[in-house]
């Protein structure tokens, strides 16, 4: 197996690493919940070989990375838009490549942005249908959690209303070169949630 060199990359306080010889092409390539940067390496065994680079971060409270900002929205998505605005200052070329969680993250910071293409594995792509059905799974009102503002559930996710307002004010508009790996069995994001996202953003 081909190991590209690795070199750490500034990008502020935030741990970041960049694979491969130098190049106009670079992948960002973005962890799910409980990853980290290093995960990127496998892809770039794969695609630093034809000429490109991959530049992977620690999402907030992942990897090195402790408490200077929360898993949340309202702390990535600004950060991812960085990201991308310091890509482009550099790299005439930019692609995603994004997990889960990292994958709703960047839809949202990169929407309207250019990017070549984009890889997405096992996406979230409506997360107001998740945070409301784990609202069902759990017996909890719309009136409950605002009033309570969060309520931990048996699943290990605390339901926050905070969150499921800011998902409703900041709904997914994504368009461009998409192809989406996705798993009959996703726990998280349903056959009916991807075929409208399929359908709304013309992803493969």
């Amino acid at each position: 197996m081909n190991h590209p060199p690795i070199a750490a990359f500034p990008f502020g306080a935030v741990p970041a690493i960049l694979y491969g010889a130098d190049s106009p092409h670079v992948w960002l390539y973005l962890h799910g919940k409980l990853g980290r940067k290093e995960e990127a390496e496998s892809f770039a065994q794969l695609v630093c070989p034809s000429g490109s680079q991959v530049l992977s971060i620690d999402l907030p409270e992942h990897g090195e990375r402790c408490s200077d900002k929360s898993f949340a929205p309202w702390d990535a998505v600004p950060e991812l838009e960085n990201l991308l605005t310091l890509a482009q200052s550099r790299w005439d070329h930019i692609s995603l490549r994004a997990t889960s969680l990292g994958a709703w993250f960047s839809l949202l910071a990169f929407a309207g942005r250019p990017l070549e293409q984009a890889l997405l594995v096992s996406p979230v792509v409506d997360m107001e249908a998740l945070i409301t059905n784990m609202m069902q799974y759990a017996h909890v009102t719309e009136e409950q959690l605002h009033r309570a503002g969060e309520i931990p559930t048996d699943l290990g996710e605390t339901l926050s209303w905070p969150y499921l307002c800011w998902v409703r004010e900041h709904p997914l508009h994504w368009h461009g070169r998409t192809q989406v790996l996705y798993g009959d069995q996703d726990a998280l994001t349903s056959r009916t949630m991807i075929e409208r996202f399929r359908q709304e953003s013309g992803a493969h």
